[in-house]
């Protein structure tokens, strides 16, 4: 069982009382002028810097300058918004999302604005160290019940203890603060369209309840979440790592991963959905006692992909990369020739790179697109 007794100061979110003082740096900060100018483009910089200022708790900044933020993204970047499925959880249980992972932040933000907008609490979201760099950042992470992830590069000891205590802090939220946690079902995005469960996270959720692999996952209330995208966030950026990576091992450059939150906001995204799945039963996990825990781990992480797989949304785009893929017109009563033309000019941006095999690029933007009709197909089989 996890020692209620372990400090988490050096990864939990800011407390209230920290609020106040976060809030004052933000609006001194030097690119706060950028920022208020996007979330709040009617009012001035004074009356902006005002109101975030005047803040004293995490429910006044989500529940009003991030709601703002995000209802600005929908409006600016997004055609139509859904999310469906919140209607079968219970408001007063905390739960543990899983979600596939597209975007650095709007995956969890446009979460918790559905949240929100369905009397839920916000959930604490996972926060990877590596963006944890500019203090800005850091401040509005903090304030927005963002807590650190670290990706140990060390050897194996170290990776163990980072991962207990993550498991233990999770576990602790939960089950102490009853607060609701988000987590990506994989260790940073899905960049080539294969949405798949890494059965250490599984294993990680158990480490802080390693006498009973049933209970461990059945305390935290595993809720499997879908988010689909009809343009793929950063898709480009995306298709030029993927590129680099198969000729040399990808070191990102400095500043890479705020270009990619801001292109993840910028960027035009069509139609967005989020399905939060059924949860996962405690009969379901029960059906996996006999297992090994390394098998369990896997079943449980296999059981997750059935969820997320059956229910991500499938667009047109996604139709016309596989046809363009394959050569076929396999798809075609899924497109309209206007949708296929637009695909096509959009991923025509890809000559600008003659420095690369642009046929190389194309194949592996298309895979972005494509990857998810076969893996969908294969879920349902």
């Amino acid at each position: 069982m996890m020692n209620c007794e372990l400090n988490f100061d050096d990864i939990r979110p800011y407390v209230d009382g920290e609020i106040p003082a976060a809030m004052l740096r933000i609006a001194r900060s030097e690119v706060f002028p950028l920022v208020a100018a996007y979330v709040y483009p009617d009012e001035s910089l004074e009356k902006v810097r005002s109101r975030i200022a005047g803040y004293r708790s995490t429910r006044d900044f989500q529940h009003e300058t991030m709601y703002r933020v995000n209802e600005q993204v929908i409006g600016k970047t997004i055609s139509h918004y859904s999310c469906d499925g919140l209607e079968r959880l219970d408001p007063t249980t905390p739960y543990l999302y899983i979600s596939n992972h597209r975007d650095i932040m709007l995956d969890a933000s446009l979460l918790q604005y559905s949240l929100v907008k369905a009397g839920f609490d916000t959930t604490e979201i996972t926060f990877g160290a590596n963006l944890m760099t500019h203090p800005l950042v850091v401040d509005i992470g903090k304030c927005n019940k963002m807590f650190r992830v670290e990706r140990p590069g060390g050897g194996i000891r170290e990776f163990y203890r980072a991962s207990l205590h993550l498991s233990n802090y999770i576990r602790h939220t939960i089950a102490q603060k009853r607060q609701s946690v988000w987590i990506a079902q994989r260790n940073g995005r899905t960049k080539d369209g294969n949405d798949q469960t890494d059965q250490g996270i599984i294993k990680m959720f158990c480490m802080s309840m390693s006498d009973d692999k049933i209970a461990a996952l059945d305390e935290l209330h595993l809720v499997p979440v879908a988010i689909s995208y009809e343009w793929e966030p950063c898709d480009i950026l995306k298709t030029l790592e993927l590129y680099q990576s198969r000729s040399e091992k990808y070191v990102k450059k400095p500043g890479e991963d705020l270009n990619s939150i801001l292109t993840g906001l910028y960027q035009h995204k069509g139609e967005v959905h989020i399905q939060v799945c059924e949860p996962i039963r405690h009969e379901e996990l029960t059906a996996f006692q006999a297992m090994t825990n390394s098998e369990y781990h896997k079943a449980v992480a296999t059981l997750t992909d059935r969820r997320i797989l059956a229910a991500y949304r499938l667009y047109p785009n996604n139709f016309i990369a596989h046809d363009l893929l394959h050569g076929c017109r396999h798809f075609a009563n899924r497109y309209t020739e206007q949708q296929r033309q637009d695909f096509t000019r959009h991923i025509q941006q890809l000559e600008r790179y003659g420095d690369y095999d642009v046929g190389q690029l194309l194949d592996i933007l298309l895979g972005i697109y494509a990857n998810p009709v076969d893996n969908k197909r294969r879920a349902a089989l």
